[in-house]
């Protein structure tokens, strides 16, 4: 079921970076989706390419934790 693939090539499990195949589909061990070669941390790089973006994941971040905080 998973093939050995070249980098850029088919998807892979995001858990399972072993677990690669030519076509989108399902992991045989976890059952998530594969996701195309190269976009597994997509949207972390894009997050961080820019520093409004940074400081907006900053702020969520903090914003949650003190709402966290203030229910204990």
């Amino acid at each position: 079921m998973s093939n050995v693939l070249g980098t850029g090539q088919g998807y892979l499990c995001p858990m399972h970076s072993d677990i690669r195949q030519l076509s989108a589909g399902k992991c045989p061990k976890c059952g998530m989706d594969l996701v195309p070669v190269g976009t597994r941390f997509g949207m972390l790089r894009h997050m961080l390419s820019n520093p409004l973006h940074l400081v907006i994941m900053v702020a969520v971040m903090v914003a949650v934790m003190a709402a966290v905080m203030m229910m204990h």
